[in-house]
Formats: structure tokens, C-alpha cells, sequence
């Protein structure tokens, strides 16, 4: 399932999962760039897994704070609660553009680790149910396949209920 890349391929993501030896696997598949349903289904169905267990990343600001959100793709993120679960008034989704520049990373292939700076990392809690998680490498296509905890776990983030499950 996984392919083995070269060391001058290697994403920020990659570089730091192997610096702290943080246990992950890689999954490089196709995908559409004029899908219409999402990089993050994309990938699930190119990879031919439950696309419950896909998240995807977006950017987000709580009363103007940069932050990380992981839903799974299946979801939208709710705002209201993402604000909530960030003791703030407001949240609001980053422009694509902004994201870009903010995290290094192109938009359908942003990464919650190795972004150009430190945010605020907010998992939905429903990533507890699965065994393992797959979400982006850095690149359209890339996904890393960890464990919810690990994920945390390197990216200094939590658990909070905030994506709409309708």
C-alpha cells in the first residue's frame, strides 16, 4: 500500500514524524485536481478506505488566531463550536490563498504537522472511534495513516467536538 520516497522528496510533515520518530505510514495515490468532491474524498476513494476515517485539513481563525482544524471528510467544520472549543467569540475559515502562505502548503494538500509555524490544533473527537486516521503528507495525494493519538501527539493538539456530522 504504501510507497517508499526519496529523502529530496520528503515533505515538512515527513521530516518531522521521522526527526521525532513518531510511528506513521504513507499512502501516495492519485488524484482529481477538478474534483468536485474534495481532495479529501478523493483520496478516500483512490485508496479504497471508509471515507469516516479521511480527515481533512482546514485553516481557521478564532477571533483572528490561526488555528488547525481536523474533520473528517464526511463533515463540515461548525464554526460556532470550533469558537467554543477555542474559548473564543468567533471563528471564521481562512481564505485558500492565506492558508497557502500561513502553512507552506498548498490547498488539498495542507498538512496539520510541519507547518511553517505553530497553531492551535483542534482534532474532532470522533477521530477517537478510528483505529487509525488518515490525513494529508503535504501533498495532494500524500496520506499519512497514524493513530488519532499520534497525531496529537505531534502536532501538540486536542480533541474537541466541532465538525457537523449531518
Amino acid at each position: 500500500m504504501a510507497k517508499k520516497i526519496d529523502n529530496s522528496s520528503a515533505t515538512p510533515a515527513l521530516v518531522k514524524l521521522t526527526a521525532e520518530q513518531i510511528p506513521y505510514a504513507l499512502d501516495i495515490h492519485d488524484v482529481d485536481p477538478k474534483s468536485d468532491k474534495g481532495f479529501a474524498l478523493d483520496s478516500a476513494g483512490a485508496m479504497g478506505v471508509d471515507p469516516a476515517s479521511v480527515f481533512k485539513t482546514l485553516m481557521a481563525e478564532i477571533d483572528g488566531e490561526h488555528v488547525v482544524t481536523i474533520v473528517p471528510a464526511t463533515t463540515t467544520l461548525n464554526l460556532k463550536a470550533l469558537a467554543k472549543a477555542g474559548g473564543g467569540k468567533r471563528a471564521e475559515m481562512m481564505d485558500r490563498s492565506r492558508a497557502q502562505v500561513v502553512t507552506g502548503y498548498v490547498p488539498g494538500g495542507i498538512s496539520p504537522i510541519g507547518q511553517k509555524h505553530p497553531h492551535r490544533v483542534f482534532l474532532d473527537e470522533s477521530a477517537i472511534l478510528q483505529e487509525k486516521i488518515y490525513v494529508s503528507a503535504g501533498r495532494r495525494g500524500w496520506s499519512l495513516i497514524m493513530t488519532p493519538d499520534d497525531v496529537l501527539g505531534a502536532t501538540g493538539g486536542q480533541y474537541a467536538d466541532i465538525a457537523d456530522h449531518s
